[in-house]
């Protein structure tokens, strides 16, 4: 079959030439068909879709390790372990894998592409992005390089590498299906920019590098949907890189907190009149922290947060993405000394009537 493009072209020269002089028109299409060479043909774009999948095979597959975990922390080193894959992130030892590889265990063996076993040691865990960081003790070793996941476009050629069912350097393909979904964490927090694609995935790929055509790692793969095909989801290779550089400086994620327990609540129908509000559910705060943020800027339990810098609060899903809402690109990410200054203007609802509050966020733990 001829490619479309090559179709279309024939087309085009069918009705061009159907009336006028052919042969006055018939030159200059060949002599562009001369400069331009000739058009690729479906084989050819075959070979270069699996050579794009073979340079990164061998340019991102060292770098791939399978991550054992066991031991839990009460001590019993005989207890069930926990199996997935990982990628090494510098020379120096430095491994992404998913936290639910890792949570809660003790001891941790890596096994590289060429079979070598290294022990590693954890260096910090996220649940709440599903990340963590290990640290091999072993020196000079074949490492991947992140990308930016928000460049990724819908249809985007991707190829997840990793080690399932035990399975070692296993490589599989697929397209970026869409970007930007939302996923819950095993904490209950909300992780945002999910890149949902159709490379298949199996247990045992959890912690492995989803990767573009230019061998650049762009998500890490975290979740299926069980009974389904062709549906995966990697966790955004911008929150990768904002969760590994906390981990290496802190150990933790640090994140801006207000210093409130609150949970989502609906706003009685008078009031959502009342005070023109465009959403009948809010915020409410069940409890504040003492000398906490919220505290100093004087609100109370049972305020209800409507809005904060203007922006509407209708669920806690709302207050944590303002918070942490650049968690997702690096480069936007704010200082320590950023993030303590930075000042939000809390909505709520006290006595039927709105009264605003300045807020400033501290990170938590400090």
């Amino acid at each position: 079959m001829a490619h479309p493009l090559t179709i279309f072209s024939r087309l085009a020269s069918t009705d061009e030439n159907s009336g006028g002089d052919r042969d006055a028109q018939a030159a200059p299409q060949s002599g562009e068909s001369s400069a331009q060479g000739p058009r690729p043909t479906d084989a050819d774009l075959l070979d270069a879709y699996s050579q794009a999948v073979i340079n990164v095979a061998r340019t991102v597959g060292p770098a791939v390790i399978t991550v054992a975990s066991r031991g839990d922390s009460s001590g019993r080193n005989g207890s069930a372990g926990g199996m997935g894959s990982g990628f090494l992130l510098t020379p120096d030892g430095y491994a992404v894998t998913n936290s639910h590889v890792v949570h809660g265990r003790r001891s941790f063996l890596a096994t590289t592409e060429d079979g070598d076993r290294v022990g590693a040691e954890l260096v910090g865990d996220d649940p709440a992005t599903d990340l963590a960081l290990l640290r091999l003790v072993a020196r000079d070793l074949p490492y991947a390089t992140l990308g930016d996941s928000e460049a990724l476009c819908v249809g985007q050629l991707v190829i997840a590498m990793g080690n399932p069912l035990g399975f070692r350097s296993t490589v599989s393909t697929g397209v970026v299906s869409a970007v930007g979904r939302a996923m819950r964490s095993e904490d209950g927090r909300l992780i945002e920019n999910i890149v949902q694609h159709t490379a298949p995935l199996n247990p045992g790929n959890s912690g492995g590098p989803l990767v573009d055509s230019r061998g650049r790692v762009v998500g890490i793969n975290t979740a299926v949907i069980a009974m389904a095909q062709g549906i995966g989801f990697s966790i955004p290779s911008n929150t990768a890189a904002w969760i590994v550089g906390e981990l290496v400086a802190h150990g933790k994620v640090r994140r801006p907190s207000l210093g409130i327990t609150a949970t989502a609540t609906r706003v009685a129908r008078r009031l959502v009149r009342e005070l023109d509000l465009l959403s009948d559910t809010a915020v409410e705060v069940m409890e504040v922290v003492p000398q906490g943020p919220a505290a100093a800027a004087g609100l109370r339990p049972h305020d209800i947060i409507v809005a904060a810098n203007d922006r509407i609060i209708a669920n806690v899903d709302d207050l944590h993405r303002l918070l942490s809402g650049r968690l997702a690109a690096p480069a936007a990410a704010p200082s320590p000394t950023e993030a303590n200054r930075s000042e939000l203007e809390i909505s709520v609802i006290r006595d039927d009537r709105i009264i605003k509050f300045p807020v400033t966020p501290r990170l938590a733990g400090q």
